[in-house]
């Protein structure tokens, strides 16, 4: 079996493309990254619904091009719509945690 000397760790990668962990560029990339993660976990669970985004929308009272570009990663989300999506659209619970 050969194996690939190229091959680096997903650290070591992210410390390449965007710094060590605790610089503005890494700051930035992992930043994004939970939002992008909100969008997938969203798309997620409203295709184990059998939801559309034109339904989800409508639950919450939003358009389906809104619930898109959450989805999407195209826009950012505020708070108090982020819980009616999970609560009143998927019919879930939101939990926070804060890492000081």
């Amino acid at each position: 079996m050969k194996t690939n000397k190229n091959i680096k760790s997903f650290d070591s990668h992210l410390e390449e493309n965007y710094g060590k962990t605790g610089t503005q560029s890494r700051d930035k990339f992992e930043e994004e990254f939970e939002t992008f993660k909100i969008g997938v976990l969203i798309q997620e669970a409203r295709k184990r619904q059998q939801l559309t985004q034109e339904e989800l929308a409508d639950k919450v009272g939003t358009t389906k091009n809104y619930i898109s570009r959450i989805e999407n990663n195209a826009s950012d989300i505020r708070l108090s719509t982020l819980m009616r999506i999970i609560k009143d659209g998927l019919g879930g619970d939101l939990t926070l945690s804060l890492d000081l």
